[in-house]
């Protein structure tokens, strides 16, 4: 069975973006960016919600377009539609069976980038098995939580890269 990952941006304030999905202050370039773009090619699949597929229209997606095409991507939205013709697999609920399901038959580790409430319900039903952080050092005020309104269990960080512009890498297992 392969892990779910979740590889994510957050603020020292625990956001993973700020109002109106501002994201802004995290890091588009630079040594963080590199290794998390060398960790995004050793995914086999990508999981997300519908807000977090949603947010890839504003920087030029188009509905039904993986926003991963190297990767199997599922959408978890009861409300998403998209054409017939589409690249992505929308699922309209999420059930920890089928979570389970996609664990056994994936070709590698499995990328769950979002968003704070899914990622929430993920954790709270015992299915993440790393947490990695990519903590910016910037407050954010607002916008959406790390995890949503779930509680998070005691983590076990299992590595840490400090990084010259002030971010912070932190790998943790559930």
């Amino acid at each position: 069975m392969h892990p779910i990952i979740y590889d994510v941006s957050v603020s020292l304030d625990g956001y993973i973006s700020g109002p109106a999905g501002d994201i802004s202050n995290f890091a588009h370039d630079g040594p963080v960016v590199d290794d998390y773009t060398a960790r995004m090619a050793q995914y086999s699949t990508a999981l997300m919600g519908r807000a977090t597929y949603e947010f890839g229209y504003r920087f030029g997606m188009t509905p039904g377009q993986n926003p991963y095409p190297h990767m199997k991507t599922c959408v978890y939205s009861s409300t998403l539609n998209l054409p017939k013709d589409k690249s992505v697999d929308v699922n309209p609920a999420c059930l920890e069976t089928d979570i389970q399901s996609l664990k056994r038959a994936a070709d590698g580790p499995i990328y769950l980038c979002g968003g704070g409430a899914f990622a929430g319900w993920m954790l709270s039903h015992g299915l993440i098995d790393r947490v990695i952080l990519k903590r910016a050092p910037c407050i954010l005020g607002s916008g959406v939580k790390l995890f949503g309104t779930a509680h998070c269990p005691r983590l076990n960080r299992i590595h840490t890269t400090p990084y010259e512009n002030g971010y912070l890498l932190e790998e943790f297992e559930t």
